[in-house]
């Protein structure tokens, strides 16, 4: 049976919980697969993790948030949700930085945008001339696998669930 995350609109501290608990796994994955030598798997799993991250602060934002994605957004026929409690649960790629901005935390921002760049390595790969991906090697790839695993064990260490 697969469980389903919780929608911000219906439950926000259930919402935040599984969004972390997704960041922990995610995060744990990319760890496993590091250290199995699946290094584009791993980066797509830190990268993952971090914005699984971000979704789940952002219900503590969730004010903030909203005068920069003001009104609504229809789900479904029947439903429609403020916009800023659709992005929250969505959490575009796209829209990563800009959150990461109004929440402003330097230390996230850091993380999202090494994030960001695994994500870009995750599909394209080591590039020589750094035109396609900003990773010429693997070691810095881990480096920076390595400390995102990191920054979302160390915020979510007190994590009771």
């Amino acid at each position: 049976m697969t469980e389903s995350i919780t929608k911000p609109w219906t439950d926000t501290k259930r919402y935040q919980m599984d969004r972390f608990k997704e960041a922990l796994y995610e995060a744990d994955l990319a760890e496993r697969f590091l250290n199995d030598g699946l290094i584009r798997n791993s980066a797509g799993k830190a990268y993952q993790a971090v914005k699984a991250y971000v979704a789940g602060i952002s219900v503590n934002h969730r004010d903030s948030l909203s005068k920069y994605y003001p009104g609504k957004r229809r789900i479904s026929p029947t439903k429609v949700v403020d916009r800023v409690d659709w992005i929250i649960a969505i959490m575009p790629s796209s829209r990563l930085r800009e959150i990461v901005s109004i929440v402003g935390d330097e230390k996230l921002r850091l993380v999202t945008e090494i994030a960001l760049d695994l994500h870009d390595f995750q599909y394209n790969g080591f590039d020589r001339d750094v035109e396609i991906s900003r990773y010429t090697g693997e070691e810095l790839v881990k480096k920076d696998i390595l400390l995102t695993v990191e920054f979302i064990k160390s915020r979510l260490s007190t994590l009771e669930y």
